[in-house]
């Protein structure tokens, strides 16, 4: 039999209970009332939504307990605010609040240190942004969020830019049952990617093949950069000559390759 039993701070994550809506409404009600107990209740009852939101981040190199309590934190807030006039899910609610809590304790615990001016300019940029779209239900271009809060382009983008978090070469962008899509899989590289490098040993390849004169002439027109008059005046021939042959050179190559 396989033992599925995880415990962060000391709790059993294969025992976490789940409530179910009507519960859920119960006790916001009767804790709304102040019912301590019932506050107990919502929070225990959801510590699978914490579990879940830490999972997230689990390739941080962070301490899971440390995301664990902090995540607890993000879900007592919403459970302290949550307004069940709202009709919405609580996990609805919950989830950004618990993430929420979990990125601002990744960003103040990161050994990259932002300054407390440029953190300022994007949550000012945030809260113009959500104030934007409640009005034109649309998110605002750089352009209009900069004029909103009388500052430079470059001054918003690099604020929005210092509260990202960084992303892990090995984050799953997908999965489908199988092996998962990583950020890495989707990084290219224009500069040595495979087909590059078997364009190069094909060519390296056909210049053994050419006569030495038209190697030559090859190596000083697309190598060195050099002009036809420069070629036919260091090889002792015309213009004309080296036209020619770089233009045999090229048939010659293409036939190799």
């Amino acid at each position: 039999m396989v033992n599925r039993k995880v415990e962060i701070c000391g709790v059993d994550t294969s025992k976490l209970p789940v409530l179910s809506n009507t519960v859920m409404r119960d006790l916001f009600e009767k804790m709304q009332h102040g019912d301590d107990y019932a506050r107990e209740k919502i929070i225990s009852g959801n510590l699978r939504l914490v579990l879940s939101v830490i999972q997230r981040f689990s390739n941080r190199g962070e301490n899971p307990d440390d995301l664990f309590q902090v995540g607890c934190i993000g879900l007592i807030k919403a459970a302290d605010n949550f307004d069940l006039s709202q009709n919405v899910r609580f996990s609805t609610y919950a989830v950004p609040m618990i993430i929420g809590e979990v990125r601002r304790y990744l960003r103040d615990n990161n050994s990259l240190r932002v300054s407390r001016s440029l953190r300022d300019i994007a949550y000012k940029a945030l809260q113009a942004k959500e104030k934007f779209i409640n009005e034109h239900a649309r998110e605002p271009k750089i352009a209009e969020l900069a004029k909103m809060l009388e500052l430079p382009e470059e001054t918003v983008i690099f604020a929005m830019d210092s509260i990202q978090d960084p992303i892990s070469l090995y984050e799953p962008l997908y999965h489908d049952g199988g092996d998962p899509l990583l950020v890495m899989d989707q990084i290219g590289d224009d500069k040595s990617s495979d087909a590059l490098w078997l364009e190069k040993v094909a060519i390296s390849e056909a210049m053994k093949k050419i006569a030495p004169r038209e190697k030559k002439i090859i190596n000083m027109r697309f190598f060195q950069g050099r002009t036809q008059m420069e070629v036919a005046s260091e090889i002792g021939i015309s213009q004309a000559q080296v036209s020619r042959l770089e233009k045999n050179a090229l048939m010659n190559l293409r036939k190799y390759v």
